[in-house]
């Protein structure tokens, strides 16, 4: 709303209105009141005073015994007369001052006025003049009990020990319960209120309300895990310290009540923990903010996984499309490789079909001739030779010699066979030599590997039979097995060069990896050496008519038969039936050989007993060889 300023002018003429400007649109201002003249205001209508009095009563002196009014004290004076002087320290405090309503949240204001009421009413000099009850003298008087409690709610340290052990306080925790669940808030709000006034930190979170967000109730519970309290129990100490007579039992007075408050403070500790344990298990909004978290991670998880089941599936379709090019591609290469195979079959099979014809011809060429011969012997050569040549010959070869066996006469076709002939069995014995040549590289590049060692060495045949016989005579797990053999060798061996244990390895090994030439070798070696055995033996399994009933008065005889003896090898059964018998017959038993013979199916007295002597001989060189090693 605008106006205007309007000025009424009066001249000869009349009167005249003129506007000189306009006026801003009203404007609203709410105020609030405040100071001590509102102050006033509240307290006259709270006690329906009118303003006469207000006004009387704001004075400099007036106005704190007119505010005693808005203060509701209890005035038992019955209960002052029971106090005991000297057992003021039980008593009420707040009681005796007239503040048991207020307590613990009564003002230092409040408190001191409330002293001022007592002292005006109780003092033992106003009660004399008002004839009341005679006072006691001294410290009897129950005056001294309201002095007392003065003196400790007025003082601010001593307030906050005495408000520490107030006994009208509720310590009370809720317990878990299906009430507690269900009037949760009522329940706990009031504990938590109450528990509020020890906290150091003076802005204590609320409990709230069910609508409360996450953030607000972490916050509220990490205070009260977190509660830092002041309170604290020196009033309840057995003794003061003052009393001690001397400085040691003031400092041993002094440990008793600080391990009494100590333990104390730790029983509180622990109850403000539980108060808030068991309002963390009653409290709806945890176990919604719980199922919601749950719900949360659940929706997560199956988010990852359907994530990683998209990626799986990706992969999966990119392995079957790699896997389709691979399996296409495959297939490309296989129909190429068969078709390549194909053709190279087609090849094969004309090549061997024109190298089948070639040779058809020669021989039919070389038989028509009469194989170039007129001997039988030169003949059946010829035709071993058209053989060699048919397989050594390649088509080209064979088709160029039929070509100049075709066009030539009978002497020149058979120089030109003979010629081929000829050039055949040099070429395959130069490759032979070559291959001769090359083994022997190979076999003398093994022994000059060995260094100085065995296979650098010449072992004799007579050498290599004991190697051979050593190793079977002492197994792996023999206690220094090669040092064994080697003694064993050296023992036995007619040769003046010894053997050593790296000489026995290298050998060893030397034997296991025979080249096919060394075998053969040996093996050729080893037949003719079995049939000279087999010759000589027959030889002497025959005796001449005038020699078969002196034979064993013959020592060549003797040696001879017991040779051809000693050669016919020992099977593992007969052995160890052997074993078994000379266990089972000692030398004490009567006609032992003879039994023992009959223990072993196939064998002779004679034989058991020089194979008994063998195995003797055996065992001894064993020890023997074993014993010269123990003393090296």
């Amino acid at each position: 709303m605008t106006g205007e300023t309007v000025v009424n002018a009066r001249t000869s003429a009349g009167l005249k209105t003129k506007v000189f400007g306009t006026l801003c649109a009203p404007i609203i201002v709410r105020l609030e009141p405040v100071g001590r003249w509102f102050e006033a205001h509240i307290h006259r209508r709270h006690h329906h005073h009118n303003l006469s009095y207000t006004s009387g009563s704001l004075g400099s002196d007036s106005s704190s015994d007119s505010s005693d009014d808005d203060l509701e004290y209890d005035e038992d004076d019955s209960m002052l007369l029971t106090l005991d002087p000297k057992d003021w320290k039980n008593q009420d405090h707040y009681a005796v001052l007239g503040l048991s309503k207020l307590r613990n949240k009564a003002t230092s204001d409040e408190i001191k006025r409330a002293y001022k009421r007592k002292v005006l009413k109780h003092h033992p000099d106003k009660r004399k003049v008002e004839g009341a009850k005679k006072p006691r003298e001294n410290d009897d008087d129950y005056f001294t009990c309201i002095t007392r409690a003065y003196e400790t709610l007025g003082n601010r340290i001593k307030r906050r020990s005495y408000d520490s052990v107030d006994s009208k306080f509720d310590d009370s925790v809720p317990s878990v319960s299906q009430n507690s669940k269900d009037n949760f808030f009522k329940e706990f709000s009031r504990a938590f209120d109450r528990n509020a006034v020890w906290s150091k930190k003076k802005r204590v979170p609320p409990l709230g309300n069910d609508k409360a967000t996450f953030e607000e109730v972490n916050k509220f519970y990490n205070f009260w895990y977190d509660f830092d309290s002041w309170r604290e129990f020196s009033y309840l100490d057995e003794e003061e310290k003052e009393k001690g007579e001397n400085r040691e039992e003031r400092r041993w007075i002094e440990r008793q009540n600080k391990a009494a408050r100590q333990s104390r403070k730790k029983e509180d500790a622990a109850r403000i923990r539980l108060l808030v344990d068991n309002a963390y298990a009653c409290d709806p909004r945890i176990k919604r903010f719980k199922e919601e978290e749950k719900e949360k991670k659940a929706a997560e998880k199956k988010a990852k996984q359907d994530a990683v089941k998209a990626l799986q599936m990706e992969k999966e379709r990119e392995k079957q499309a790699a896997m389709e090019a691979e399996r296409l591609a495959k297939e490309k290469e296989e129909e190429e490789a068969k078709a390549k195979a194909q053709a190279a079959k087609k090849e094969r099979e004309a090549a061997k079909k024109v190298i089948k014809k070639e040779r058809k011809m020669l021989r039919d060429l070389c038989k028509r001739n009469n194989y170039f011969a007129e001997a039988e012997a030169d003949r059946v050569k010829h035709m071993a030779d058209v053989e060699t040549l048919c397989e050594r010959l390649s088509a080209v070869d064979l088709q160029a010699l039929n070509e100049t066996l075709t066009k030539s006469e009978v002497e020149s076709a058979k120089e030109a066979f003979c010629k081929q002939v000829c050039d055949l069995n040099a070429d395959m014995e130069r490759q032979h030599q070559e291959e001769l040549r090359k083994q022997k590289e190979a076999q003398t590049s093994k022994v000059g590997s060995g260094g100085s060692g065995g296979l650098g060495k010449h072992w004799s045949e007579e050498e290599v039979q004991l190697l051979v016989k050593a190793v079977k005579m002492f197994p792996a797990g023999t206690v220094s097995r090669y040092e064994v053999i080697a003694t064993f060798i050296n023992q036995h061996s007619s040769s003046e060069h010894s053997k050593t244990a790296k000489d026995i390895i290298n050998k060893t090994k030397n034997l296991q990896k025979l080249d096919g030439f060394q075998k053969e070798e040996v093996n050729k070696r080893a037949f003719d050496k079995f049939e000279k055995t087999m010759n000589k033996s027959k030889k002497q399994d025959v005796p001449q008519p005038s020699e078969r009933f002196d034979t064993a008065d013959k020592p060549g005889e003797k040696k001879a038969s017991g040779a051809a003896e000693v050669a016919k090898p020992w099977s593992t059964d007969e052995q160890r039936r052997l074993e078994q018998a000379l266990k089972t017959y000692p030398t004490s038993t009567k006609d032992r050989w003879d039994r023992i013979a009959d223990t072993v199916p196939g064998r002779t007295k004679k034989e058991c007993m020089l194979r008994y002597k063998e195995l003797v001989e055996m065992v001894k060189a064993k020890k023997a060889a074993q014993a010269a090693v123990g003393r090296k």
